[in-house]
């Protein structure tokens, strides 16, 4: 039975429309607060849905360094789109929350975090790699985060494949897409256009397959799952950013000093929209908090940046008191200290540090810059 359910799982499944209504109605009705992408402020944005009718249906993001746009596709694409300033990180890594709670008996509760049947709709492939990135640092290493470990324990994903890049995405570089590899209960890709709309589903897990069966979605046929193909083709050959990350850590400890470090931090604003658009990016402060009339005092955990003064504070002052070291250290931990820290790259290529920068510094442009600066150094 185990042969027989392992080759179930590689099947292509047919989804239409009103197939995928019935896949949200179906984890709803499995206790799953379903999550996905809505339009808000003009954006597109992850919170909780009821139905797929809640979606951005027929809209797509115009996207550029320091640009962010949305407009109508002319079609009815339920993800006709990439990634808004929200990542999935904030269901298991929330922004804000309490770390425990002393009363002034000396009574202490521990938040050890409350497991939560979540479903994220819409997952693309960069962002299923930002979820494994952030696994490697809270549930993998020596120090495990029982808050996140709790959200992410009954974690059901719908990943979708990406058949439109961004104008700055550059996941096919990172090995994080168009293509949602692994960490998913069920894939799809969107197949719109020439009188047709559907998805091509495929099941990642027991789970997910079980679901597909459930909603009754049928086995794709030959020339549905062919067009599917195309559109991930298409996808390949339309990235117009890339980042070339041969020897780029060794790069990058090699050039600690490179002048391109000053010049970047003369238009960098040290505004952390880098780091808080990251859905990989860790860093966090602790707060205090005490009633007014001191009977009960709270620890809040926030989310926080290296490019904030005071993140680097110790006795005696910051330790990166200058824009120019704060970004050094941001573009090095990203892309070369991370993985002599946890094994991989803490960039998947979403482009979002590059939309929701104010002076739309480029992470792809400032790597390459300090590639040709050593090459123009070398041949003086």
């Amino acid at each position: 039975m185990g042969a027989s359910f392992e080759s179930e799982k590689t099947c292509n499944y047919f989804l239409d429309p009103q197939g995928f209504e019935e896949l949200i109605l179906a984890l709803r009705g499995h206790g799953y607060v379903v999550y996905g992408p809505v339009v808000r402020d003009g954006a597109i944005v992850y919170d909780e849905v009821e139905s797929a009718s809640q979606l951005p249906v027929g809209m797509r993001d115009r996207q550029g360094p320091g640009y962010y746009r949305l407009e109508e596709r002319g079609d009815r694409a339920f993800f006709g789109f990439v990634v808004g300033p929200h990542s999935w990180k904030k269901f298991l890594y929330p922004p804000r929350v309490k770390l425990l709670t002393v009363s002034k008996k000396g009574e202490v509760t521990l938040n050890n975090g409350e497991e939560r049947k979540m479903a994220f709709i819409g997952v693309r492939g960069c962002e299923l790699a930002a979820i494994d990135v952030l696994d490697r640092v809270l549930l993998k290493g020596p120090y495990i985060d029982p808050i996140y470990a709790a959200r992410k324990k009954s974690l059901f994903v719908v990943a979708v494949n990406c058949t439109e890049p961004g104008e700055n995405c550059f996941c096919a570089s990172m090995g994080t897409g168009p293509e949602a590899k692994t960490g998913y209960d069920i894939s799809l890709t969107e197949v719109v256009g020439d009188g047709v709309h559907y998805f091509v589903a495929r099941a990642g897990s027991d789970e997910g397959l079980s679901l597909l069966k459930r909603i009754g979605a049928r086995e794709a046929t030959r020339e549905e799952v062919s067009r599917a193909e195309e559109k991930m083709e298409e996808s390949q050959k339309s990235f117009r950013k890339k980042l070339n990350v041969n020897g780029l850590k060794e790069l990058l400890y090699r050039n600690i000093e490179s002048p391109v470090y000053a010049e970047v931090a003369e238009r960098c604003l040290a505004c952390t929209n880098c780091t808080m658009v990251c859905p990989t990016c860790f860093c966090t402060t602790v707060e205090e908090v005490t009633s007014l009339n001191g009977d009960v005092a709270e620890r809040w955990r926030r989310w926080d940046s290296c490019f904030n003064l005071d993140f680097s504070y110790i006795h005696g002052g910051s330790i990166r008191s200058s824009r120019l070291s704060r970004y050094r250290q941001w573009l090095t931990h990203k892309l070369a200290t991370w993985v002599d820290q946890f094994g991989v790259m803490g960039c998947v290529g979403c482009g979002r540090c590059i939309t929701w920068c104010p002076v739309g510094i480029d992470i792809t442009e400032e790597a390459e810059k300090i590639r040709r600066a050593e090459v123009e150094v070398a041949a003086k």
